[in-house]
């Protein structure tokens, strides 16, 4: 015969057990409709309407230093920013060949790309470009992988601002963040503090340009 004691701790331990189960079932069932609460008051993002065109892309080349101009086909939205973040991507996206002449990681290389127009001082440099200000922020993972070297990282940044010039005329200097934050250079030797102006770089020598706090 079982022991009083022992029928009265295993009737106790099914009760615990029967209550955990129906206080889990109900915490998954709140979990659930508050997902679907969520899910119900968020509006509706109706898909970025990008279209195929031909782009120019301003690509490096590693083994002669230069930057040369071409045509490529790229699908962009007609929102500006998102614009400038598609080509960009579309740019990354040939330095992830095989056979590329500037090879690069293929990690994702732009995170954001934002257009502004600053202020311009009335006593900003005359030779200070007007227009708006593209600020590339790179990823973290992109710089830290991105190979090391004067020409290498040159070249990148100047890929990027002719791309950006060539499809963006309105673009007058391009800034570079990294994860957000200001960086000394891209790997070691590409300078990051300052904008560059937004030139035909497979023409023009890259240089940075007054610091932005000069427009403010």
């Amino acid at each position: 015969m079982i022991p009083r004691y022992q029928r009265i701790l295993f009737y106790t331990l099914a009760v615990m057990t029967l209550l955990l189960a129906a206080f889990t079932i109900r915490e998954r069932q709140k979990a659930q409709e508050h997902i679907t609460a969520i899910n119900s008051a968020m509006p509706y993002v109706a898909p970025v309407d990008a279209q195929t065109e031909s782009v120019t892309l301003d690509l490096a080349n590693d083994a002669d230093g230069t930057i040369l101009s071409a045509l490529r086909d790229a699908a962009l939205p007609k929102e500006p920013s998102l614009r400038a973040h598609a080509l960009l991507e579309r740019l990354f996206s040939e330095y992830n060949l095989p056979d590329s002449p500037h090879p690069l990681t293929t990690s994702p290389a732009v995170d954001d790309v934002f257009l502004l127009t600053p202020p311009v001082s009335p006593n900003a440099p005359a030779d200070l470009p007007h227009g708006q200000l593209a600020v590339v922020n790179l990823r973290a993972a992109f710089a830290d992988a991105h190979p090391s070297g004067v020409l290498v990282e040159v070249l990148t940044l100047q890929s990027i601002v002719g791309t950006l010039h060539a499809n963006l005329p309105q673009i007058a200097q391009v800034r570079f963040l990294v994860d957000g934050q200001q960086r000394e250079t891209l790997a070691g030797h590409a300078d990051l503090t300052h904008a560059y102006p937004a030139v035909d770089t497979a023409a023009t020598l890259l240089q940075p340009t007054h610091p932005i706090e000069h427009r403010q």
